[in-house]
């Protein structure tokens, strides 16, 4: 978990980077706001829910479109334009054919139509169609709510452990030894 942080930390661009790009100048103010850059539990659920909700429901401005949706509902920037790195062009093949197989067992679609080798891009994505579409809304919805509730649980989790380890009562063998070093 901390190697992702650090590969977050290292891809996804600082603050202040943030706020000397020309484009940004206007809206820097909003899109700056520390709250949007912390890590509280609320925030990171909120950027985690929302990045996974646009990786699988828009193929191309994901990025962008999260980032803007964080500054509304006030969810942690970092967080959820790294997780739409999820469905990157690499991946692209992939999701779409898990999204297809997922969407026409839905609907009980039949074979997509083959299209051929050098067609461009669009005409695989119509050829996949429907069921794929219907997949990759499903991802993302199931994706978006599974995130929020896991990064929820996981935090209150985390706190359980820390709070038990710290109510945790010392041993006989530790009293003693604490016992006879001071003499």
């Amino acid at each position: 978990m901390q190697r992702l942080a650090r590969r977050l930390r290292i891809t996804v661009p600082a603050r202040e980077e943030l706020a000397a790009h020309p484009m940004l100048r206007r809206i820097a103010r909003r899109v700056l706001a520390p709250a949007l850059w912390r890590t509280h539990h609320e925030a990171v659920a909120r950027g985690v829910a929302i990045g996974l909700f646009w990786a699988f429901f828009l193929p191309c401005p994901q990025i962008i479109v999260s980032a803007a949706h964080c500054v509304w509902w006030r969810a942690n920037i970092p967080i959820a334009t790294g997780l739409t790195l999820i469905t990157n062009p690499l991946t692209t093949g992939f999701w779409l054919w898990a999204a297809y197989l997922v969407g026409s067992r839905l609907i009980d679609a039949p074979p997509p139509v083959q299209a051929a080798p050098d067609a461009p891009i669009w005409q695989m994505l119509l050829a996949l169609g429907w069921p794929a579409l219907l997949g990759m809304s499903v991802f993302s919805i199931v994706g978006a709510v599974g995130g929020y509730f896991g990064v929820k649980l996981g935090w209150r989790a985390r706190i359980a452990w820390k709070r038990r380890g710290r109510r945790r009562p010392a041993t006989h063998g530790d009293a003693q030894a604490g016992g006879q070093s001071g003499a």
